[in-house]
């Protein structure tokens, strides 16, 4: 308990430009949340880039404390700050550029917009139906599990979930080089076979006083998701469809969408797609979608 007000006390003292600048430092160097905070231990001029006084060798901060950075400033502050900086700096660029055109009398061109969408890709591994079918199937079995033990002794019996069988199946096509439409629409049929028994497990195992807040909050966060990956795959193989609206790809990261580029090397990416302006030497982030 004295940890958890611990971190909440840490969570809280954080200064802005601590959070700011390890998120910076993070993205420029391409680094883990781990090695951000040993980069900033050893390196006295990432300590004063991140507000710091003095240099320290120890770490000012845990590294579990960068998701709280990300979750505290959002792509909207950053387009604040972003916005703030540009207009500071062009103030002092036209100060001094009409002072210019007063002097020899005439005013220059204003300059030139750009604008161009493109896509920010997504470090996930190439999504098919049958592996998003497999890892919600996992995820179910791992609920039934936890559910289970919380009803030992009361239930007589543990739900068969068969997932020796099922992972046989999916390792059966996951093995081949190349299979065809028949043999992946025959094997999204019996993971989605898997995945409902298991669904009506869960909502049995519900019924006789399992409790959901059993479940951690990020194994409940790849529950809801997997129902809606189980329904948007269920609806894509009753109508012979590939395409679905709001299609999700990744279990972990379901904001991510599919976005066709028509490119040779990648015909579809995966990530955020977004919309960027270049206006005199400056780039604004106009619009971001996931």
């Amino acid at each position: 308990m004295l940890y958890i007000f611990q971190k909440v006390w840490e969570r809280q003292q954080a200064p802005f430009r601590t959070a700011l600048g390890a998120l910076i430092i993070k993205e420029k160097l391409g680094i883990s949340d781990r090695e951000t905070v040993e980069q900033i231990k050893e390196n006295p001029y990432l300590q004063y880039f991140i507000g710091k006084d003095t240099y320290n060798n120890e770490p000012p901060f845990d590294a579990s404390m960068m998701v709280h950075f990300r979750q505290r400033i959002r792509a909207n502050t950053i387009q604040n700050i972003n916005k703030k900086m540009v207009k500071n700096a062009r103030e002092e660029k036209e100060e001094c550029s009409d002072k210019e055109s007063i002097e020899e009398g005439k005013i220059g061109n204003r300059g030139k917009l750009l604008l161009d969408a493109t896509v920010a890709p997504a470090d996930i591994r190439y999504p098919t139906d049958v592996g998003l079918l497999n890892e919600v199937r996992r995820v179910t079995e791992k609920i039934i599990d936890i559910l289970y033990k919380s009803l030992k002794g009361k239930v007589n019996k543990k739900p068969r979930t068969y997932r020796i069988k099922a992972r046989k199946d999916y390792l059966a096509i996951a093995k081949k080089r190349k299979t065809s439409r028949k043999e992946r629409r025959k094997n999204q049929k019996k993971q989605l076979q898997y995945i409902e028994r298991n669904l009506k497990h869960i909502e049995k195992l519900i019924e006789e006083g399992a409790s959901i807040e059993s479940l951690s909050s990020k194994l409940y966060r790849k529950f809801l998701v997997g129902n809606e990956i189980y329904r948007q795959q269920k609806w894509m193989w009753e109508n012979n469809k590939d395409v679905i609206e709001d299609r999700i790809v990744s279990l972990t990261q379901p904001h991510i969408r599919p976005i066709k580029r028509g490119k040779a090397k990648a015909d579809t990416e995966f990530g955020s797609k977004l919309s960027a302006s270049c206006f005199d030497g400056y780039v604004f982030l106009e619009h971001l979608s996931a």
